[in-house]
């Protein structure tokens, strides 16, 4: 039962994380929806993992190079996130508010990537690898 309290817990914050995002494209005042574009950092930012996951997989050390490189890449993708609205209200394609609204949103979202590789990550009977 607390998987799926958890399960619960972190599509609720992923529905708070892109209403953020929804916000700071849709509201008539910011009206751009340059923003979207983060959608593409959501999607390939656990890729690395995966692929080291499964490289890796033979291997009981407490790291390895393909791991820190897939950690290597995955903060890459998660700074870039970050900084494409900062970039995108520095010349001047959105405003600044959206820009807040979108880092917050950023900030959820990922927190909510990390949340579900933290519980559904350990290798037991509740596994996201059963999936």
């Amino acid at each position: 039962m607390a998987g799926i309290k958890a399960l619960v817990a972190l599509s609720f914050s992923g529905a708070i994380g892109l209403t953020f995002l929804m916000l700071g494209c849709a509201l008539e005042y910011y009206g751009v929806y340059w923003p979207l574009f983060v959608l593409l950092f959501y999607f390939i930012c656990p890729i690395p993992h995966f692929i080291a996951k499964r490289v890796g997989e033979d291997s009981e050390a407490a790291s390895s190079a393909c791991r820190e490189l897939a950690y290597f890449f995955t903060t890459g993708i998660v700074v870039s996130a970050f900084g494409f609205p900062i970039i995108l209200a520095r010349v001047e394609a959105i405003k600044w508010g959206a820009c807040g609204l979108v880092l917050a949103g950023n900030a959820v979202i990922f927190l909510t990537i990390l949340g579900f590789f933290l519980v559904f990550g350990r290798g037991d009977d509740f596994s996201w690898e059963q999936w």
